[in-house]
């Protein structure tokens, strides 16, 4: 049976309490979300007593679901200062939910300076002394974790910049190897777990695919389907796995929606030399793998591993990483990238805010664009907590004000992602709108805007825009709330057969007679909770506006500006 949970850091106390009724059909997302917005008020800080973390499996995570390992973690965030559901991949997920927990929250705030741990098994959950793991990065703590408790454990942690509470700040989990990377990084929820003075989660379940399942041989059969979907399709069955998310570089790069030289230009002439295609070839001729799994039973397998000259292991370079680091940065060296992308995981910040905070400072002229080196030497600063440190862990806005800078590509406080809004507009409307900040996982448009799939809207025009990101965030919050990766929409969106799969898998679990009206009700649920959430902390609609540059700038090679409308954008999300 499901329980919940509950570590008061307060007292300090751990129990476990009996999942509500009104939970009981939530899981991922819309638990988090949901939690979040019946425990802690809107307009509390994000970094005081009354915020809480809320981290919790997916639906379907735990079982046999192809590609089920995804994992939310949810909170007030201290970046945006709205609800914040942040999704990551990782062992974590599958273990938490073999273990029957719904959710994990972390609430109160203790009053001394020590830190704490919290270890989970089988036999209870505890809190432990872990002041001798405070100060270090994530590898070295995940590491030390599997020495202590077992090569096969989950390791929830943060880095130091989570523990000096900066607003940039990621949780991060390990990959089955233990590679310690696979990051919530969103939002600053590594910020709210540093301000409950919890260094380390450490899950040990000795099964994977064992959460209970009410009718074994119809879930089976559902699985199997779905995972066929997942591989007949050319993306999820081909591209995924021979190149991992990478392999859209050339591909964004030539429809001259790439963020180039801080949202500058819509091209990079070097981006072929931070491609998927140019990863794998590196990453193979040095030992690693062009990709892997980042959680048992993927199918897709679009990570990867990728040594570094210097011996350490980048694992993986995702591409909005290589992006915020490559083209963003006017970076053309994937090892330069790597580097940047290594100092974030183990002084646990997200890549893709750091990345565009990195962006405004060479903007500012603090740092050259297309200095590697210097980039490198600014971000080390962090770990270090100097001035500068302390502006780049606190990302993209905060940046943007300490220098004078106007040209932030940010959204409610959040940076902006590797889709240039004024070339693919359907994404540039999620951007706006979506509750979390600008964030391109909430509602990817890129898929009818660039890649055809799902059908095809003109992503230079504003037509079919607001209807395109408004499905998507529907579908998003569903997925996201199921457990099942993201990037199974590519299938979902083409094969008719993809949805009722889910739904059957969902059904054979639970024991329950859903249809798929039900599942995009609970992502329109989840919006709404979201969406109320943020009005009680004080957004409005101005806060669903793209930044001033995006409307007045125009986007070389397209020479397009964002001109969908302010009135069509508070639409959007009008359930």
């Amino acid at each position: 049976m499901s329980r919940i949970l509950r570590i008061n850091l307060a007292v300090p106390d751990v129990k476990y309490d009996d999942v509500p009724d009104q939970y009981a059909a939530l899981g991922g997302r819309a638990l988090t979300s949901q939690m979040v917005s019946d425990e802690v008020p809107a307009t509390c800080d994000p970094l005081g007593s009354l915020n809480k973390l809320v981290i919790a499996p997916g639906l379907l995570s735990g079982t046999g679901a192809p590609s089920s390992g995804r994992m939310s973690a949810g909170g007030k965030s201290p970046l945006t200062g709205g609800i914040k559901e942040s999704n990551t991949g990782g062992i974590t997920s599958q273990k938490l939910a073999n273990l029957g927990i719904k959710a994990i929250v972390l609430e109160g705030k203790p009053s001394g300076n020590g830190w704490y741990g919290v270890k989970i098994n089988n036999s209870g959950a505890e809190l432990f002394d872990a002041g001798d793991l405070a100060g270090k990065g994530t590898y070295e703590v995940t590491a030390l974790c599997r020495e202590r408790y077992g090569s096969k454990v989950g390791v929830i942690t943060i880095g130091p910049a989570g523990e000096m509470m900066m607003l940039a700040a990621g949780i991060t989990n390990n990959d089955p190897d233990g590679n310690s990377s696979r990051y919530a990084g969103r939002g600053g929820l590594g910020a709210v777990m540093g301000s409950k003075r919890v260094k380390v989660i450490v899950v040990d379940s000795p099964s994977t695919f064992d959460a209970p399942v009410n009718d074994k041989e119809k879930f089976k059969a559902a699985a199997k389907k779905f995972s066929k979907i997942l591989l007949d399709h050319p993306v999820t069955g081909t591209g995924l796995p021979a190149y991992g998310t990478e392999i859209l570089m050339n591909i964004i790069n030539e429809a001259g929606t790439l963020p180039t030289r801080n949202f500058k230009f819509g091209r990079f002439d070097r981006a072929s030399e931070v491609s998927g295609e140019k990863l794998a070839e590196v990453a193979v001729a040095r030992g690693g793998k062009a990709t892997h799994a980042c959680h048992p039973g993927c199918v897709m397998r679009c990570s990867n591993v990728y040594p570094m000259p210097d011996g350490k292991v980048c694992a993986p370079i995702e591409y909005e990483t290589a992006w915020c680091f490559g083209p963003n940065l006017e970076i053309g060296d994937l090892d330069v990238v790597a580097s940047l992308n290594y100092i974030c995981n183990d002084v646990g910040l997200d890549t893709i805010e750091t990345g565009c905070t990195l962006g405004v400072l060479m903007e500012a002229g603090v740092i050259p664009f297309g200095d590697g080196s210097a980039a490198v030497a600014a971000l080390e600063e962090v770990g270090r907590a100097t001035p500068l440190g302390r502006i780049i862990g606190s990302g993209s806005a905060i940046a943007g004000r300490a220098y004078g800078v106007t040209r932030v590509p940010a959204v409610k406080g959040q940076g902006m992602p590797a889709y240039d809004p004024r070339s693919c507009k359907g994404n540039g409307v999620t951007y706006a709108t979506t509750p979390m900040g600008a964030d391109h996982t909430a509602g990817y448009a890129v898929t009818a805007n660039i890649l055809g799939v799902g059908g095809k809207i003109d992503p230079l025009l504003p037509e079919g825009q607001i209807e395109l990101s408004k499905n998507l965030q529907i579908a998003t919050a569903a997925v996201d709330s199921s457990g099942l990766c993201l990037f199974v929409a590519f299938a979902v969106l083409d094969n008719p057969d993809g949805l009722p799969t889910i739904v059957e898998m969902l059904n054979a679990q639970y024991g329950l007679n859903l249809t798929t009206d039900d599942v995009l009700a609970l992502g329109m649920q989840v919006l709404r909770v979201e969406r109320e959430f943020n009005r009680r902390a004080g957004f409005s609609q101005a806060d669903d506006r793209l930044p001033e540059f995006f409307k007045v700038e125009k986007l070389p090679p397209h020479d397009t500006i964002f001109d969908v409308k302010d009135s069509d954008l508070d639409t959007v999300l009008n359930f």
